[in-house]
């Protein structure tokens, strides 16, 4: 009996890798899973109004509690649309969770205490809602860093293939 192949795009099988069409409806999946999962996560934290992409910026810039700037967070988030970023930090500074500071020719962006304070908040509900439940799975730390690592690997493959096919 053949098996049964989870897709989104039958159209896009090819014989040589069922399994990437599988990879990538999976992908699909949790990237909107994961989407839907910051903004309930924040909401529940205290701040129904951020995008994923405000959520992700927030934490970014809170990271290590060290000044960035545009060019570092998006490298750190691999986004390539700056301006996207800029929004999400004038959006962030308007509700008063990050300030910037001009060095320079460079402004760099810091979170606010309220900014801090609320991440700190989205760790607690992240514990409560995420980490305790997935320790009742029986899925371990070690293969989660597995999935981590593979996932980080073939981003660099696609990656590369999106550089060749911008170039056809």
């Amino acid at each position: 009996m053949t098996k049964s192949r989870i897709v989104s795009s039958s159209h896009l099988l090819n014989e040589r890798s069922v399994e990437l069409s599988e990879f990538e409806y999976a992908l699909i999946m949790a990237e909107n899973t994961f989407q839907r999962w910051l903004v309930h996560c924040m909401s529940a934290a205290g701040n129904k109004e951020l995008s994923t992409i405000d959520i992700l910026v927030l934490h970014n810039v809170y990271h290590r509690e060290r000044p960035k700037r545009i060019a570092d967070i998006c490298f750190i988030l691999h986004i390539d649309d700056t301006h996207t970023v800029s929004y999400s930090l004038r959006k962030l500074a308007k509700m008063g969770l990050v300030t910037s500071e001009k060095v320079g020719k460079e402004t760099f962006y810091s979170a606010t205490e309220s900014g801090a304070e609320l991440c700190l908040k989205y760790r607690e509900v992240r514990n409560d809602c995420l980490v305790d439940t997935l320790l009742t799975t029986g899925i371990s730390n070690e293969e989660i860093g597995e999935v981590a690592r593979v996932l980080r690997t073939l981003t660099g493959v696609y990656d590369q293939a999106a550089r060749a096919a911008a170039s056809l």
